[in-house]
């Protein structure tokens, strides 16, 4: 019963600011080889190679493609708590309850806090934040000091969770 799933949850980025960046500079790039390269005119004052133009299209696409594919996965079970920011980790790192000194759920700010979404360091002692979208996380705290914010779309299940294994360790 040690490897029980207790929890899990999976998000995406959803921010539809961030697609439609993604979309437009994807869409400048397919427009200029239609332009160029199918319609023989130059795309703009400062026209790059023909090659050029496709080599930075296919880049492009590609990272595009990479950001769609960034997932965070978290699990709980009894023996800890289990993350995932795929593609940067293709395991999952395991936290034991033993090592953590708090547990609990929190509100934060991505901008403010972290400086954005992703894998990211915060500043003035807020520790290290794995986040794609929404202002509600899972904060763990290290008995070496050391903190970690996991986003989440469901706080309130995780906390449920957590007092139902007595691992809420609140602030």
């Amino acid at each position: 019963m040690e490897n029980e799933i207790l929890f899990t949850e999976k998000q995406k980025f959803s921010q539809w600011w961030f697609w439609l960046i993604l979309i437009g500079i994807n869409g400048l790039f397919v427009y200029g080889i239609f332009i160029q390269v199918i319609g023989g005119e130059h795309f703009g004052d400062k026209p790059m190679s023909d090659v050029g133009l496709i080599f930075s299209t296919i880049i492009t696409s590609m990272v595009s493609v990479l950001i769609l594919n960034f997932r965070l996965e978290t699990i709980i079970k009894k023996d800890g708590i289990y993350v995932r920011f795929f593609p940067f980790h293709f395991n999952f790192k395991h936290y034991s309850w033993d090592n953590l000194s708090k547990i609990y759920v929190r509100q934060y700010s991505a901008l403010l806090d972290y400086g954005g979404w992703g894998i990211r360091l915060g500043i003035f002692g807020k520790g290290k934040a794995y986040n794609v979208s929404g202002n509600m996380g899972l904060q763990l705290e290290f008995k070496d000091n050391k903190k970690l914010l996991i986003g989440t779309k469901k706080p309130e299940q995780i906390t449920e969770v957590l007092k139902n294994i007595g691992q809420l360790k609140p602030s």
